[in-house]
């Protein structure tokens, strides 16, 4: 098994989907475990579905780089839910499962009326469920999904403390003179741009596992928001390595099976957290 491992890194492919599978899954750790604080979890998998839309009216209108498309509409659509579900008439949840449901029935209905491929159960399966496709990234994705995983990275330690601010309470922050609206627009930016780079590794309805479940394993052994937040990055990277090699080497789905990791990682934790009733620092 090792020699064939050592024979499938010689392939540039399998290089680039390692590189891009680490940097999308440490990204999505680092602000996961804010969203999770602030009961957000699942705006992951509203933007998904999200660009779910966007990827099918990018395919009915024939374009050959869909990311001009799909990555403009994600924005929006988070910079709009987060302001819908600031409403007091509706609320946060509410909202994400109105956006999800809707973008999703409509992308769904529109790739079915405009058909332009041969294979559209095939083509809607792997878009939800990931696909091979992180197999076949060019030089040119790779370099995109590098230079937007520093961007993130970058922010992230820049703001690192008004995030932590607006995450645990908004309020206080708002009357010691933080500009909290700003930094949740932030925010919503990024995942925006985490999710659409996500899209290729685990498929759209797979999304949500890579933000909750590395923050949720990290919360069951750490307390305090930075060690939460320094395992979550280094679990989420340790389950997406192992979740490309094992798929690569047995032939199963990619995005399932780092998800699959990720929920035997977050037993394990689970598990730790209750034998040494968590590390209280």
């Amino acid at each position: 098994m090792l020699d064939k491992l050592v024979l499938y890194m010689q392939y540039p492919f399998v290089r680039y989907a390692l590189i891009v599978g680490v940097l999308i899954a440490l990204c999505s750790s680092l602000l996961g475990v804010t969203l999770v604080l602030k009961r957000f979890s699942y705006i992951g998998d509203g933007l998904s579905h999200v660009a779910f839309g966007a990827i099918s009216i990018a395919a009915v209108l024939n374009l050959s780089n869909d990311m001009i498309l799909v990555m403009p509409v994600t924005i929006i659509s988070a910079i709009l839910l987060l302001r819908t579900g600031q409403n007091a008439k509706i609320k946060g949840d509410a909202a994400i499962a109105m956006i999800s449901v809707g973008a999703l029935a409509f992308g769904y209905l529109i790739m079915n009326i405009f058909s332009t491929s041969s294979n559209l159960t095939g083509d809607v399966c792997s878009t939800l469920f990931g696909s091979t496709s992180i197999l076949t990234l060019t030089q040119k994705e790779v370099w995109l999904c590098i230079i937007l995983s520093i961007a993130v990275v970058i922010i992230f330690i820049l703001f690192y403390n008004k995030i932590f601010a607006v995450t645990f309470d908004e309020d206080f922050a708002k009357a010691t003179g933080t500009k909290a609206d700003a930094y949740n627009l932030l925010i919503a930016i990024v995942i925006a741009i985490i999710i659409v780079l996500a899209m290729n590794l685990v498929g759209s309805l797979l999304i949500s596992a890579l933000v909750i479940f590395p923050a949720l394993s990290a919360m069951r052994i750490f307390r305090s928001f930075k060690m939460v937040t320094v395992f979550s990055a280094i679990l989420s990277v340790i389950c997406a390595l192992l979740g490309i090699i094992i798929s690569i080497l047995a032939g199963t789905p990619v995005g399932s099976t780092i998800v699959a990791a990720d929920v035997v990682a977050f037993a394990i934790c689970c598990l730790i957290g209750a034998v040494t009733g968590g590390v209280r620092k």
